[in-house]
């Protein structure tokens, strides 16, 4: 696979950090801010590491401290995503 969407991504989260109640995941989260979602950098970090051993890549952990909301994540992982499918081609 070389592209993660929004619904991967909301359901990597729900496996790996649950979710908040009240906090509907499957509303126009794309860009709110990860600690409004109740997710911490524990959360982030739990679910990162999952991402990485399901897709085989590591992660830039400067650059995912730096992803604030589902969107910079997306983008982050993405283009990391690309760049090894371009290098096993």
């Amino acid at each position: 696979m070389d592209h993660l969407e929004l619904s991967d991504l909301r359901a990597l989260l729900r496996e790996c950090a649950g979710e908040e109640e009240g906090i509907d995941l499957d509303g126009d989260v794309i860009d709110v801010p990860f600690i409004e979602l109740g997710y911490d950098s524990l959360a982030i970090l739990q679910t990162t590491g999952r991402i990485e051993r399901d897709y085989g890549i590591t992660l830039d952990e400067e650059s995912f401290d730096e992803a604030e909301t589902p969107r910079d994540y997306l983008a982050l992982i993405n283009r990391t995503l690309s760049a090894a499918a371009a290098a096993a081609a």
